[in-house]
């Protein structure tokens, strides 16, 4: 089979879309199929293939942290897709891109899939102004019904997806394909203690502390305000905990102060953006990984942190509790109280007893390698290749 895979963000880019398109991408050829990644690329000045990726022409949009956005449409780029002839077109992202694989499925009479990865309520503050949040919130949900009625198929990594679809008047069958993570990539067993010491020095974090790390966009959505806020709440020097937050966005220097102003600097280390290829030494050298966030459909960097053993705790979103197994892969916390309970819990495991936990911990995400993510997605490719074709030949008997 050939699948064409669009997203906005794939090249320079370190976010979950694209580690999640990456892992199906890997999935897919490593089952034989061949993929065609189309990406906007700000540093592009034609379109061009390479390593099964189309590099397409973009702009960089500081509104959407830096990355590119492409025009919707490029009659190389259609040939280009032409060429490539694609079975099934799968869109990640709703912008650019996103519209150019609806317009090539259209053209090219092919099958769409549609993944929502993100709910776009939670995000409209980053484009419009607050008067105009409202009108905005009301165009986006015109926007998204326009481009679920135009799938095939509708998917999403969580249950969220479901329920954002009916309440924007999408009423359309609904596929939950849970994420995956690079199980290999983030083996434990790869990172030495010297690359584990390395990270604990260059943030001078003392040895007789536990880490409990947080990876992702610094932004509003992300409630790292409330993590701070929980620690500062909840934990102190004694407690042999440090915080270690992970990435970089908007909100950084704002989150930095709040920290300074509760005064846990010692206790928490912002590294900002640090390469994806980096990651599995980062989490390696933690000991839990640590959420306040209620925007995730099925977080990636999570799911990257327990196939490194992490313990996860995270903070209760009723959509989402079903990805937390109390007292084997974390716990859920619905308090500051609860958060600081369970880290101490945890902290207070001796090496052994932690390391048996992290052992039952990547248990539970190993059926969610790239080879299940694949798997599960080609029978919706299936599927919706078998219902185009039956549109096609209602049609021409129409006709």
């Amino acid at each position: 089979m050939r699948v064409a895979l669009f997203t906005e963000t794939y090249v320079n880019s370190i976010n979950g879309v694209m580690a999640h398109v990456k892992t199906l991408k890997y999935g897919l050829e490593q089952l034989g199929h061949e993929v065609l990644v189309v990406t906007a690329d700000k540093h592009a000045r034609h379109h061009y293939i390479q390593d099964g990726i189309l590099h397409c022409p973009a702009l960089e949009s500081k509104r959407f942290y830096g990355f590119g956005v492409a025009l919707p449409y490029s009659r190389k780029r259609q040939k280009m897709i032409a060429e490539f002839d694609p079975d099934v077109i799968h869109i990640h992202h709703e912008f650019g891109i996103g519209l150019s694989g609806i317009r090539a499925a259209r053209i090219l009479n092919k099958p769409l899939v549609y993944t929502l990865h993100t709910m776009y309520d939670q995000y409209i503050y980053y484009i419009a102004p607050k008067m105009f949040l409202r009108l905005a919130t009301k165009f986006s949900h015109r926007y998204e019904r326009f481009i679920a009625r135009s799938a095939t198929a509708l998917t999403s990594p969580s249950l969220k997806g479901d329920e954002y679809f009916k309440r924007i008047g999408v009423n359309k069958e609904f596929n939950l394909i849970p994420n995956s993570a690079d199980l290999e990539a983030f083996n434990p067993d790869k990172i030495t203690m010297e690359q584990r010491q390395e990270i604990r020095k260059q943030y001078s974090i003392p040895e007789n502390r536990r880490i409990a790390c947080f990876v992702g966009r610094l932004g509003k959505e992300k409630s790292v305000d409330v993590l701070l806020d929980y620690w500062a709440q909840t934990i102190t020097p004694q407690d042999n905990l440090h915080l270690l937050i992970v990435g970089d966005g908007p909100d950084r220097e704002a989150l930095e102060q709040q920290a300074n102003n509760l005064g846990i600097q010692d206790m928490v280390t912002f590294t900002g953006m640090i390469p994806h290829e980096k990651m599995p030494a980062y989490y390696a050298c933690c000991d839990i990984y640590v959420t306040a966030s209620l925007s995730e459909m099925n977080s990636i960097s999570m799911l990257e942190g327990m196939a490194s053993g992490l313990p996860t705790l995270q903070r209760y979103d009723e959509l989402n509790a079903d990805q937390i197994k109390n007292g084997v892969n974390g716990y859920l916390f619905h308090t500051a109280e609860e958060m600081a309970e369970r880290l101490r819990e945890i902290a207070s495991l001796s090496p052994e007893e932690l390391q048996k936990r992290k052992e039952t911990v990547i248990e539970t995400v190993r059926n969610r390698g790239s080879h299940e993510l694949a798997t599960y997605m080609l029978e919706i490719y299936k599927k919706a290749i078998a219902e185009k074709q039956k549109e096609l030949n209602r049609y021409r008997k129409a006709v």
